[in-house]
């Protein structure tokens, strides 16, 4: 009886381990002489004995389930001297399997596998390589507390099959992608992740847990991989491009169409195991799609998300403290020098990019956890073409000749904790000023990153006539990990620290404080899937004389729930506030309480149509001040290959009241209604999972109607203004883009792609009061029209040496 007990009790405990969620998998690696033919079919003889990894964790919706019988996962990996290969059966009806086609490095409407690679298994780094079940590669690198860098890209192969069991994968993951030591046996971090897309279902191979702070950090092992090394990586991508450009100037000396030729080379060199050299020479961005620009009633400059790839992509490193906004870099430079245009000037043409010469990033991590990043890049002087009153024309230099750098040093430390050095310098030839700033980061977790403590100190100098030089810090504590999370957090900068010249940076001279609670139930209720809640409180003081400036709360929850739904409301208020930046010169603004409500709804984007939006209001006390907000979205998949969105956007507000302009040093103050209309259509077609074509249309309408007119007084409050009529102070803007891509990947890493492009844009001092009129106004002005083409040639310098050998 006893050894009866004692083989229950075993079995049991078996059972029980294989089942805990907490407990880190291990998969034993296994060398291959036979090479698999990566077509999904997994028929090839390398595969037989291999072990299976299964027994997937759910993350959502419900965290710590193992996946149905029916609908398991199955996943096997080999390796040679020259890839890592996978093997990935994902049992369903094979009716059931979603697979919409899209352009690469998206997974649309699409069941997924995926596996994620630690080479140097420090738990804060690796790289992701996922294949939808239409075939289409997505690829990503990840950092130390999981995010996800979608914009870095690898090549590779792969191809899928749907059967009657459901549907299969293969990889091929060639070394070249990877950056790993060159220990003759190694153990690398591996996770499996699989999405149902129908169900929103998604699941791990070694448990994430949603209430453990990282992703990396909670991956599984793979073991004993012998005797590989790492290649020689170097690859180029030389690259042509044509345009034809149409602007109807009609002007004289003035080309109304104009054309260019351009050529260049993208080039990475694996400088060695760890670290990897990215140059891109004359790059051509033209190609990128537009900014969604805005009428702008702040003081502040408005942030845009950058397209472009080589700023994008793997700079992880740079992105460490705040302070690289890399559309600093040719797009939006932060200095420009007018002094050389006259009052009486005309501009004919002005250029709002600066020309990229060059870029380079060297960057990469040691086997000990020191991450090194180098970057430089170079821009052209910018001359805008002025007329002068006697019709003559002449070339005025706006921005000179820019050297933009950045080093980091990053040094990972126990527990997915590190310690960061980092430098932005900016260089400009001529007597324009130079800027630099240094930063000193520490972020530190304890013992299962559930509390954090992490900080960091800057300093900036701007070194031309005068020397400007400020100072900030900040610091944070708090839980991270658990249902119910804590966070406090403490932002100073004196009144001269200004890091805009390679960072975004609104204002400075201020101290803040935020306290930030949290409660989340990511298992599912009765109702829901997954609930989350949220309060936060901020105060804010000014650093120098140390005067208040604002104190704000807000709370809201989300829920997701069981038809895959989802809501998240938000409650916001603001108290009274000394607003020191409306006035635009240094006068305090007493700006008046205000409270904001928002319900944002989520549909099922499982659907083939779906649709949700937000309704948000906004009141300000002064002068019963109102804003709504209502926008809707749609979507809509015609098949697996056709898909057209439509956003709508409507935003009305009354008696709002802000700066509108300055007269004889005194700030004038308007109170005004305002509509802002935007459209955008958007629709793709993917001819297969390496070719497509998308296009995407946006109307952008904006007003200002003043009603009255107010002098700002030394006290911050506003009194009736009684000085001279104010005209030519309304606005109206309205922008028009269209952005047709077409993009065919005719060979690994090689694009064709065809870009038209249509522009235009208005800024007139009174209004047009119907949306028709506005639309109609916008497409009869002048448009910038543009067609482009492209080709690219990626060039692998093993597989050219493989084909000299053969001839």
């Amino acid at each position: 009886m006893k050894r009866w007990f004692s083989l229950i009790f075993i079995f049991l405990y078996a059972y029980c381990a294989a089942q805990n969620p907490a407990k880190q998998k291990e998969l034993q690696a296994v060398r291959t002489i036979e090479t698999p033919k990566i077509d999904g079919i997994l028929n090839d003889a390398c595969w037989n004995n291999v072990p299976f990894a299964t027994d997937f964790f759910e993350i959502r919706p419900v965290p710590g389930r193992v996946e149905a019988k029916d609908r398991r996962t199955e996943v096997k990996v080999v390796y040679d001297d020259v890839a890592i290969y996978v093997y990935a059966r994902m049992y369903d009806h094979p009716d059931s399997v979603s697979h919409e086609l899209v352009s690469r490095d998206q997974i649309g409407n699409a069941d997924f596998i995926s596996v994620i690679l630690d080479p140097f298994y420090d738990k804060m780094n690796g790289n992701g390589f996922f294949v939808t079940a239409a075939g289409v590669q997505f690829d990503a690198k990840y950092s130390q507390v999981g995010d996800e860098d979608s914009n870095w890209n690898a090549v590779w192969e792969s191809a899928v099959k749907i059967d009657q069991q459901g549907w299969t994968c293969e990889m091929k993951i060639p070394y070249s992608a990877l950056r790993f030591s060159s220990q003759d046996i190694q153990n690398w971090g591996i996770n499996f992740s699989r999405r149902i897309q129908r169900t929103n279902t998604q699941s791990f191979w070694n448990f994430v847990d949603p209430k453990v702070n990282g992703f990396i950090n909670q991956e599984g092992l793979f073991t004993g991989i012998k005797n590989i090394k790492p290649p020689l990586r170097l690859s180029f991508s030389p690259y042509v491009s044509g345009y034809i450009n149409h602007y109807p100037a009609n002007l004289p000396g003035v080309k109304n169409t104009t054309s260019r030729f351009n050529g260049g080379m993208d080039v990475k060199y694996g400088i060695n195991n760890s670290f990897t050299l990215d140059m891109t020479l004359v790059p051509d961005f033209g190609q990128v799609q537009s900014d969604n620009r805005i009428l702008n009633l702040t003081p502040f400059e408005v942030k845009f998300n950058e397209n472009r790839q080589f700023f994008t992509e793997g700079t992880e490193l740079f992105n460490k403290g705040d302070l690289f906004y890399s559309k600093r870099i040719g797009s939006i430079p932060a200095y420009h020098d007018f002094s050389g245009i006259n009052g009486t000037d005309k501009v004919v043409k002005d250029q709002t990019e600066a020309k990229v010469l060059n870029a380079t990033k060297i960057s990469g991590r040691t086997a000990k956890g020191l991450g090194i990043g180098i970057f430089n890049a170079i821009t052209n002087s910018m001359q805008t073409e002025v007329e002068d009153a006697q019709g003559n024309l002449r070339q005025v230099e706006t921005q000179p000749l820019t050297n933009y750098n950045i080093l980091v040093f990053d040094q990972s430390l126990k527990n997915n904790s590190s310690a960061t050095f980092i430098n932005t310098n900016v260089l400009r030839q001529g007597s324009a000023y130079d800027a630099n700033v240094t930063a000193l980061l520490l972020n530190l977790n304890s013992k299962g990153n559930k509390y954090f403590i992490n900080g960091n100190g800057k300093m900036s100098n701007l070194k031309g006539e005068e020397v400007h030089t400020g100072y900030s810090y900040t610091l944070r504590f708090g839980k991270q990990s658990g249902n119910f999370t804590w966070s406090y957090n403490q932002v100073y900068a004196d009144d001269q620290f200004n890091p805009s010249d390679m960072g975004f940076f609104t204002n400075n001279n201020f101290l803040d404080q935020r306290i930030g609670l949290g409660y989340n139930v990511f298992k599912p209720g009765k109702w829901y899937n997954e609930w989350q809640n949220w309060f936060n409180m901020t105060y804010s003081r000014r650093a120098t004389p140390g005067d208040y400036q604002s104190l704000g709360i807000e709370t809201g929850s989300y829920v997701r729930f069981k038809n895959l739904w989802s809501a998240e409301l938000n409650v916001n208020y603001d108290a009274k506030r000394n607003d020191f930046y409306e006035a635009r010169n240094g006068q305090v603004y007493k700006a008046p309480e205000s409270f904001g409500l928002a319900l944002y709804i989520n549909p099922n984007r499982a659907k083939a149509y779906n649709f949700g939006g937000n309704i948000r209001y906004q009141e300000q006390q002064l002068f019963a001040g109102k804003s709504y907000n209502f926008y809707l979205f749609q979507n809509f998949r015609l098949n697996d290959q056709v898909a057209f969105g439509l956003d709508l956007s409507f935003n009305p507000n009354y008696n709002y009241v802000n700066w509108v302009t300055n007269q004889n040093s005194q700030a004038i103050f308007s109170k005004y209604d305002r509509r802002t209309v935007e459209n955008s259509f958007d629709a793709k077609y993917t001819f297969t999972n390496l070719m497509g074509v998308t296009v995407v249309l946006r109307h952008y309408w904006s007003d200002r109607r003043n009603k009255d007119f107010y002098l700002l007084k030394p006290d911050g409050h506003l009194t009736d203004y009684e000085g001279p009529a104010l005209n030519g102070m309304d606005r109206n803007y309205n922008v028009f883009n269209i952005d047709l891509i077409y993009i065919w990947q005719f060979a690994p890493g090689s694009t064709l792609s065809v870009s038209y492009k249509d522009a235009a844009e208005t800024s007139d001092n009174f209004y047009r009061q119907r949306y028709n009129k506005n639309l109609s106004g916008i497409l009869n002005a002048p448009q910038n029209n543009s067609l482009s083409v492209k080709v690219l040639y990626f060039v692998d310098y093993l597989d050219l040496k493989k084909k000299r050998k053969k001839a």
